[in-house]
């Protein structure tokens, strides 16, 4: 099984448990982005813990997480929708730091202090949001407890990656188990001795664990629903007509003067990196509409995140 996030409900219904490798959406999209090894190991927990949460929601929902430290790597922020579709980029992908005391890739640093920002959209009239400080930069934890402060869900998160010394992707993936409110103390006992009793999740997975043999392990055989496996991959929406608003919001005099200068105006998608190009004859039509008093509703569709 490739790419995948598995999820399922164990342990007489108070055990939520989602699994996932995400070694080939990392791996890509540490090659779009061109990220050194720290920041490409920050990149691909933040990408690795969108695509497990929106996992918890309905297929129409969408999922921005959004890291903001003030570490080197600045913002990472990646969006997840329930179909296992992921996108993200990271502010500086050009960090690579000395190991950590353990000898890790030093993620913490590369993020430093800041906070977490988690939006739920459902389709709802407001999205949920949720914004918390970050506990230590190494994103599991920070997850873990975005969950129970903000969501008061105990959870435990780990999330890895394992790069190369070329720069590739090795493996990566990660876990949420969350429990449900009943849950007695041999429960939870249970559970930490099989944490405690895991290697490193990138280790685990380079091992050749795929997300149905973590959740197996995960949940010690009290599995009591099918698990469920969605496939994950990087994926933009990305269009032209996106750019639209990006533009039109320069104002007509900027559009005018870039068509003035009789070359096409380059805009570059950040999640994904494809070049868009408006040619003058384009730049003067936007000109022309940006001086109308008011557009219509829905003209100018712009991706915010």
């Amino acid at each position: 099984m490739g790419d995948a996030i598995t999820r399922a409900v164990g342990f007489g219904g108070m055990v939520r448990v989602y699994t996932g490798v995400t070694t080939q959406l990392v791996d890509q999209a540490q090659r779009i982005h061109d990220t050194w090894p720290t920041a490409t190991a920050a990149f691909g927990r933040v990408l690795t813990g969108a695509a497990l949460m929106a996992a918890m929601g309905d297929p129409e929902d969408r999922l921005t997480l959004q890291v903001v430290g003030d570490g080197p790597v600045g913002r990472i922020l990646a969006v997840a929708d329930g179909t296992g579709h992921v996108k993200g980029y990271v502010d500086e992908p050009h960090v690579d730091l000395d190991l950590n005391v353990r000898g890790k890739l030093d993620v913490g640093r590369a993020v430093g202090k800041g906070q977490i920002c988690v939006i739920r959209d459902a389709g709802l009239r407001e999205p949920y949001r949720g914004v918390v400080e970050l506990v230590s930069g190494e994103i599991g934890e920070d997850l873990a407890n975005y969950f129970l402060v903000s969501e008061q869900t105990p959870s435990a998160v780990g999330v890895g990656v394992r790069v190369a010394p070329d720069g590739h992707v090795l493996a990566a993936g990660g876990f949420i188990i969350q429990v449900l409110p009943g849950a007695d103390d041999k429960i939870i006992s249970a559970l930490e001795a099989i944490i405690n009793s895991l290697p490193d999740v990138s280790a685990w997975i380079a091992q050749g664990a795929d997300s149905r043999r973590m959740l197996e392990v995960l949940l010690g055989g009290e599995i009591d629903s099918e698990p469920e496996d969605l496939p994950v991959a990087l994926a933009c929406d990305c269009n032209k007509e996106r750019l639209l608003g990006a533009l039109i919001s320069l104002g007509p005099d900027e559009l005018h003067n870039l068509a003035a200068e009789g070359k096409d105006a380059e805009l570059v998608c950040h999640f994904c990196r494809t070049t868009y190009y408006f040619t003058p004859g384009e730049l003067s039509d936007l000109a022309k509409q940006a001086q109308k008093p008011a557009q219509q509703p829905g003209s100018f569709k712009q991706d915010v995140e």
